[in-house]
């Protein structure tokens, strides 16, 4: 498709021309005019995009996902498998003139069962994803400032890896008295809270090769606090030999004593489905690992007898 430029174009035959060029993508989709790529792969035009299924096997909540990665664009869509549009991005005013580059968009991620709804909660399980939305080729659909189209595609799959299990923190001093931090799991067999209906998948989780595991050490604070934004993050092979990770201690020092934080393991297939698990109740640079005369640490949690 050759570029139409906007220059000299007045708002009614912009609209137009969106209207023409939205028509001439909607044929080449349907016709199968651009080529499936992979979602961790240059995407025809994009310089990515993906679709993909995210969920929280601790918190049992479940989302969509979606990403393109475009040049100066001024309008985006994306279509389902069906080839029916189910969003659109249409800036105006400065945002149009400054143009967008990735576009990223996470659905809601409602509890997947009941034992974790709270009252008032639309519960949406597995099978209820499933039936909502269609596994198949995603195609985004792209104008950028030149008025030239970009094209894409990528596909959602229901290959869910299992949930990281037995999620650890563990910290202790070197024979300096640096405190050392090391996050720990185990390969997992489901997806925790969102396991009902886990028979209805082609494939079982624990089957579904995980292609990285992220994890992520964080303060565990109320919204607002500034700790709540020092995140540690790292991603290693889904082959490597031992699935630890060591927090570096540049890291701890600069958080105050006594800061409660979380850790999230997250398992990431091939096809960009993430399952992530989290444990919580973590004091970080604790004051009182021993537990004060009622066993609380220096953050207040409950300290574990050890065995």
């Amino acid at each position: 498709m050759q570029p139409l430029r906007a220059g000299g174009i007045t708002m009614k035959n912009k609209r137009a021309v969106l209207s023409t060029i939205l028509a001439a993508a909607i044929t080449a989709l349907v016709s199968g005019g651009a080529g499936i790529a992979n979602a961790t792969e240059p995407c025809d035009d994009f310089g990515e995009c993906k679709a993909l299924v995210e969920i929280n096997a601790s918190d049992g909540d479940i989302g969509f996902h979606f990403l393109m990665d475009g040049d100066a664009l001024v309008y985006g869509a994306l279509f389902n498998p069906r080839h029916r549009k189910i969003f659109t991005y249409y800036p105006r005013r400065e945002l149009r003139r400054q143009t967008s580059t990735e576009l990223f968009q996470e659905s809601a991620e409602p509890p997947c069962s009941l034992e974790v709804a709270e009252e008032g909660d639309d519960v949406v399980t597995l099978k209820d994803f499933m039936r909502r939305w269609d596994a198949g080729t995603y195609y985004f659909f792209g104008i950028n400032s030149d008025w030239e189209a970009q094209f894409g595609e990528s596909e959602l799959t229901f290959n869910l890896p299992a949930a990281p299990a037995e999620v650890e923190y563990e910290a202790e001093k070197d024979d300096e008295g640096d405190v050392e931090g090391e996050i720990s799991w185990e390969a997992g067999d489901d997806l925790g809270e969102c396991s009902d209906g886990m028979e209805k998948l082609a494939m079982a989780p624990e089957d579904v090769p995980v292609a990285i595991w992220e994890v992520v050490l964080e303060p565990d604070v109320e919204d607002g606090n500034i700790l709540g934004s020092m995140k540690y993050v790292v991603r290693i092979p889904g082959n490597a030999e031992e699935f630890e990770v060591e927090v570096p201690d540049d890291y701890l020092e600069t958080l105050p004593d006594n800061t409660p934080a979380k850790a999230e393991v997250g398992a990431i297939g091939f096809d960009d489905n993430a399952t992530f698990s989290e444990v919580d109740e973590i004091c970080l640079n604790d004051t009182a690992p021993d537990g004060d005369e009622d066993g609380l640490n220096g953050c207040g949690f409950e300290v574990e007898e050890e065995d």
